[in-house]
């Protein structure tokens, strides 16, 4: 009988599991990230905190029964586009740069001079921008590994660098279909530094035996290769079945949808991961949860939306956003909100807010469909919106289709499903 532990470095913390050769999840953990100098992100304190987080994990695994040492198979997730560059022996050889870092504007002159036209590594923001400055900042040449964030966790485990998999090396310029660096990256980055991708949940190493021992977990223990913390909430959220979507609504609006087609266009911001045999596509829009934060409380909300009527449109037509700028389903820096003229009524007013983020869900789901993929089979939903009943209501007169609320909807547990093999 053999387990299969997942690691999720998310934006707000630590979070491990554990689950069984089913797929039930027999316990969790979490722990805290350790405070951070916003201006120079310290990776080793990501593995601080993985290492915290995985003694609390087995710990808890001994109260449910089990043990670590029958942990066979482990996957890291990690935020998209944050990255480090490592020495020989793995050592950070500068800061780290977080997914949400940008202006990195004379790299993305060059990408641009070299990346096709609408390439995802384009721009100012790119994850491949963001590494070509810390290789920049390594004025000593020490740099022997560019790891994602997952992978500086993965190779901290198995003492082994030079190693990604297809869904954190695909905004850095991976070709997904291949699984190889394209040519034209070695103009711009050298290509030694870029680690060897592998399709999510390939076995890559075993884990360090001190470590293994250190831990309490098997010395023969596998690291399978990760992927990111939004494929692992997808993975958390729904099994892997083509036609089946998941729609993430908390600060911000995400949607990926599972199919057979490769569908990216970067003009709407539209993009494809590889998952197995099948394509992971989607984007995220600027709206969300943290625009109707800005205008109301969480218990303002659910009492204003038990007198809603989901069946009585409110006439209002709001594209909610907290500033200028959009990116899917409309790529547009400039995109200015529409939340006026606001209603006397508090009530009208946040019925027109969820009519108007409901009507970009269902615009991010017909983008897809306009481009040969196929409209879902089944929505499940995730974060803090899913439990509003009035919103699932219209947004499923928006979506035509009831979109139902995801069981799970932790990361770990997706990447855990990663190293099973369930992905």
């Amino acid at each position: 009988m053999s387990l299969a532990l997942g690691i999720d470095v998310g934006t707000s913390g630590i979070r491990t599991a554990v689950i069984d050769e089913c797929g039930a999840v027999l316990s969790m953990a979490r722990s805290a990230h350790l405070p951070q100098d916003p201006d120079r992100i310290d990776a080793e304190k990501w593995w601080q905190a993985v290492e915290a987080c995985m003694l609390r994990q087995v710990s808890a695994l001994k109260d449910s029964g089990r043990r670590g040492t029958e942990i066979s198979r482990i996957a890291v997730d990690g935020t998209s586009g944050s990255m480090v560059l490592c020495d020989a022996r793995l050592r950070p050889v500068g800061r780290a740069l977080m997914y949400d870092s940008g202006g990195f504007g004379s790299e993305a002159e060059r990408i641009g001079m070299h990346a096709p036209p609408s390439h995802i590594a384009r721009g100012p923001n790119s994850a491949l921008a963001r590494a070509m400055r810390l290789v920049a900042d390594d004025t000593d040449g020490l740099a022997r590994h560019l790891l994602h964030q997952a992978d500086f966790i993965a190779a901290r485990l198995t003492g082994r660098g030079g190693h990604s998999d297809h869904n954190n090396a695909l905004k850095t310029g991976l070709d997904p279909a291949s699984g190889n660096w394209p040519d034209w990256t070695g103009a711009v980055i050298d290509a030694a530094l870029l680690p060897r991708a592998h399709a999510v949940g390939t076995p890559v190493a075993e884990i360090e035996p001190d470590l293994a021992a250190r831990m309490g977990l098997a010395s023969n223990a596998v690291v399978c290769a990760g992927t990111t913390d939004s494929i692992a909430a997808f993975l958390a959220a729904t099994p892997p079945k083509t036609g089946t979507a998941v729609t993430s609504l908390g600060s911000t609006l995400a949607i990926k949808m599972l199919g057979r087609e490769r569908i990216d266009d970067p003009a709407i911001g539209l993009y494809s991961h590889r998952l197995g045999n099948a394509w992971l596509v989607g984007g995220a829009s600027n709206s969300g949860g943290a625009v109707l934060a800005r205008y109301f409380s969480s218990e303002d909300i659910a009492r204003l939306s038990a007198s809603i009527d989901p069946k009585a449109p409110s006439g209002l037509d709001f594209y909610p956003l907290i500033r200028p700028g959009e990116r899917f389903p409309v790529n547009d820096p400039d995109l200015t909100p529409r939340v006026a003229p606001r209603p006397a009524d508090d009530a009208v007013f946040l019925q027109g807010l969820l009519e108007g983020i409901a009507r970009i869900e269902a615009q991010c789901y017909r983008e897809i469909e306009a481009r040969g993929g196929r409209f879902p089979d089944a929505i499940f939903s995730a974060g803090g919106g899913a439990r509003n009943p009035a919103f699932t209501e219209i947004r499923a007169k928006a979506l035509g289709i009831v979109p139902a609320r995801a069981e799970n909807v932790e990361a770990a547990i997706g990447a855990a499903r990663v190293a099973a093999g369930m992905s």
